[in-house]
């Protein structure tokens, strides 16, 4: 859950860590968290603002 999120690095797939930040808000990488804890059938969602391109 959003409450949960600690800032720091990470891990993805592909190698190349995803930089969280939690000052003004969350961000990963550049991309602001609009919305949060929208609950899935299979996990829980978290909305930013734009694409992460690898």
């Amino acid at each position: 859950m959003a409450k949960d999120v600690k800032a720091g690095d990470a891990p993805t797939v592909n190698g190349k860590p995803l930089k969280i930040t939690t000052s003004y808000g969350v961000k990963v990488n550049n991309a602001k968290v609009t919305a949060t804890d929208i609950e899935a059938s299979n996990g829980v969602i978290h909305v930013i603002d734009s694409v992460l391109l690898p």
